[in-house]
């Protein structure tokens, strides 16, 4: 009697130990079919599981865990392929037109044998150079910040100062322009970690888009708030109807192309770009006629 006990125990056993084989097994067919199907059609789906047992769910969140970095590194690759197809778009479209006016100019150099005009042919030919080399620059300034092997050196920098630097740079500009623009600086020193150079680059940017897409008055101030310090650029606009305030950061963005003629439109991409690094916020907004790029960047001692 004891010995039957035994056998219906054992074969018990057995049963318990052939069904949880064949649900085992029966998970990991439905775990392969779902890796195939993604591998397949590339799906969104995650992988689901009917057990938790026997290492499954360990498994199928490593699996998935697998899968969503593929995901993100898939998108950051047709991110980076997207970037670059619409550098290429854009800057074969941007350098063209200086490149087929250099090329009228230099005909007419060679025709022309009045002296003073062979002068002034040769001033905007200079021009045009300049102006090809500006937005190779941009070019390559942008590609180097969107690196992200890229690092920039960091060290102190007194922001006051290096804005009254840049600002008084631009003066001969706005008086040829007959712009008197309106300043509000602190005289304190405030300081924070930065990079001079690229604090340097981000506000001539700035300056430069007001220039090119302003309306005279223009506004440039510096406070601090808090713990922050708080940079505000402001320019009127004519048409600020056509601002979409949510693209200004976009790379070539350009809200009035035949004033952008000089320009890739990756200035204020840079400008932002340049920010990020410093680990700053950087925000633009209309309010009725004025545009404005407000900056805030963490205070150090």
């Amino acid at each position: 009697m004891k010995d039957k006990w035994i056998i219906l125990f054992l074969i018990f056993v057995i049963a318990v130990l052939l069904i949880a084989i064949y649900i085992y097994q029966r998970q990991v067919k439905l775990i392969c079919r779902q890796l195939r199907f993604y591998l397949k059609y590339e799906s969104n789906l995650m992988i689901a599981r009917e057990m938790d047992g026997g290492g499954i769910k360990e498994l199928v969140q490593c699996l998935n865990d697998m899968l969503e970095k593929h995901k993100k590194e898939k998108r950051r690759y047709l991110e980076k392929e997207q970037m670059i197809s619409d550098i290429y778009t854009n800057l074969s479209h941007d350098i063209r037109t200086p490149l087929t006016s250099l090329d009228g100019y230099f005909q007419l150099l060679e025709q022309c044998g009045d002296s003073k005009e062979q002068s002034r042919y040769v001033e905007i030919i200079q021009e045009r150079i300049a102006s090809l080399n500006d937005m190779l620059e941009e070019l390559f300034t942008y590609t180097k910040l969107k690196n992200e092997t890229y690092q920039m050196k960091m060290e102190r920098c007194v922001l006051s100062r290096i804005l009254k630097d840049t600002v008084f740079s631009y003066y001969d500009e706005w008086m040829k322009r007959g712009i008197e623009p309106e300043f509000d600086i602190t005289e304190r020193p405030l300081a924070i970690m930065g990079n001079a150079e690229a604090l340097k680059r981000m506000i001539q940017n700035i300056i430069k888009n007001g220039l090119d897409h302003g309306e005279g008055h223009m506004k440039i101030s510096l406070k601090r708030e808090g713990e922050e310090c708080f940079l505000c650029f402001e320019n009127d606009v004519l048409y600020p109807e056509k601002i979409e305030e949510e693209r200004i950061f976009e790379r070539f963005y350009k809200v009035d192309e035949a004033r952008s003629k000089n320009s890739a439109g990756l200035g204020l991409s840079i400008a932002k770009e340049f920010v990020k690094r410093m680990e700053g916020s950087i925000c633009a907004r209309v309010k009725g006629h004025v545009f404005q790029i407000e900056i805030r960047f963490p205070l150090i001692d």
